[in-house]
């Protein structure tokens, strides 16, 4: 179970995190969480340059080792990196001593300023020693889920959620994954001649 627009009552239980971007900008953050992985990210990579698009790419640390010549496209490409944890924890099952060193071993390779916690489950014993350990990072969430990791959405309601609950601000979540391939393919390129078309740009956090 997922909402594909986040809630209020999220935003208002955690407001320290960095739910979306200003309103008053024609401007959407996508985000592409997971990678980077070969064929995959390289395809993200490919159809974000066809539309003179940046985005935010929060990297597992693992997959950083694992595929490093894709991770430098990445970073040769111009986009902007963020720090998913080097293995991907989810937060609420975790200790906050595992949580935030595996925070500070994925840190030490994407030397982010942006931190986004795995399926977005964080305790707040842990945002508060992670902003200690790192003042200056910003723990990104989002307004809108894609759901693309959702293998049992079709990839026209993948695309349909996205259209239908992004507005000027929002930070949409992509997964670049395998598991996610087969709906992103389909419905990025959508995505970003949609809001081209209707005069929006596409910004870095």
């Amino acid at each position: 179970m997922y909402l594909v627009k986040s809630p209020l009552l999220l935003k208002w239980y955690y407001p320290s995190l960095v739910w979306n971007k200003t309103r008053t900008d024609k401007v959407i953050y996508l985000t592409f969480d997971d990678g980077p992985i070969p064929d995959v990210t390289d395809f993200v990579l490919k159809t974000l340059n066809s539309f003179n698009a940046k985005a935010t790419f929060f990297c597992i640390g693992d997959n950083i080792i694992k595929y490093p010549a894709v991770f430098d496209r990445v970073v040769a490409s111009g986009h902007q990196l963020g720090n998913h944890t080097f293995n991907h924890l989810k937060g609420w099952k975790t200790t906050d001593e595992t949580y935030v060193r595996n925070v500070q071993k994925c840190q030490s390779l994407t030397q982010s300023h942006l931190f986004r916690p795995p399926y977005g489950r964080i305790k707040k014993s842990q945002i508060s020693r992670i902003k200690v350990a790192y003042p200056e990072i910003q723990i990104i969430m989002w307004d809108v889920l894609s759901g693309d990791f959702d293998v049992s959405l079709a990839p026209e309601k993948c695309f349909k959620n996205v259209i239908k609950h992004t507005r000027n601000g929002s930070i949409i979540v992509f997964h670049d994954s395998i598991k996610a391939f087969e709906r992103l393919r389909y419905t990025l390129p959508k995505v970003l001649s949609y809001f081209q078309e209707h005069g929006y740009s596409f910004a870095t956090l």
